[in-house]
C-alpha cells in the first residue's frame, strides 16, 4: 500500500487487517469503522486516519500498514544463535525481527512490538510453555500471535505436548532457516478474529 494513500477500499482494509472483506463491511455497517459510501453506489471508503484509530482501539497490529512485512520476536538464550536467526530473517525475507535473551525481556518487547509470530526456545529455565500460552492468549493485543517452540533435544512426544498446550508449531534444533521461515509463514497466516466486539 502506498504511504501517500489516504482513503482505502474495503478490500485494502481487509488485507491490512488480515480479515475477510465481508468482516470489514460488517465493521462499517455496524458503525464500528467510520467511513463513507461513494454516491450512487454501494462502495465503501475508509479514511486512513479512521482505520488507524479503529486498529488501535481493537488491538489490531498496525504492522499491516507496512505492507507484507511480518513482525517476529525470537526468544533465544544463545545470543549468537539469536543474532544469526535475526540476521537471516531480516535479510532474506524482509521481516522486522527482534530478539530477547530472557522471558522477562521477551514479555516487555512483545507488549511493545506486538509480533505476529513469537519463536521461543522452550528449554530455557525461565520459560514455562503453559504459562507462556496463558499469558499470550489472555492478552487482548497478543492473543492472535503465532507461537513456535524450539529446543535442542525436542522429541516427537514433547513437540506434540507443546501443540496440545497451545503452540502452533515446533522445531528441533539444529534446524535450517528455511524450515523456520516456512513455519513462520504458516503460523502468521492466522487471521484476526472475525467478530470484534
Amino acid at each position: 500500500m502506498s504511504a501517500s494513500k489516504n482513503v482505502l477500499t474495503t478490500g485494502e482494509v481487509a488485507r491490512i487487517c488480515n480479515v475477510a472483506p465481508r468482516t470489514v463491511s460488517k465493521w462499517f455497517d455496524s458503525g464500528q469503522l467510520r467511513g463513507y459510501r461513494i454516491p450512487g453506489s454501494k462502495d465503501r471508503r475508509i479514511p486512513l486516519d479512521h482505520l488507524v484509530r479503529f486498529m488501535r482501539a481493537h488491538g489490531i497490529p498496525l504492522n499491516g500498514l507496512d505492507g507484507n512485512q511480518k513482525r517476529v520476536l525470537v526468544l533465544e538464550g544463545d545470543a549468537g544463535l539469536g543474532e544469526t536467526i535475526r540476521t537471516a530473517l531480516a535479510s532474506n525475507r524482509g521481516y522486522e525481527v527482534a530478539t530477547a535473551a530472557s522471558a522477562f525481556e521477551a514479555g516487555a518487547l512483545a507488549a511493545e512490538l506486538k509480533p505476529q509470530v513469537l519463536v521461543v526456545d522452550v528449554s530455557l529455565p525461565d520459560v514455562s510453555p503453559p504459562v507462556l500460552v496463558r499469558w499470550l492468549r489472555g492478552s487482548a493485543s497478543l492473543q492472535d500471535t503465532g507461537l513456535i517452540g524450539v529446543a535442542g533435544s525436542l522429541t516427537e512426544g514433547q513437540g506434540q505436548a507443546l501443540l496440545q498446550q497451545g503452540f502452533d508449531a515446533y522445531l528441533c534444533k539444529p534446524f535450517e532457516i528455511r524450515e523456520l521461515i516456512q513455519l513462520i509463514e504458516n503460523t502468521s497466516s492466522r487471521t484476526v478474529a472475525e467478530a470484534i466486539s
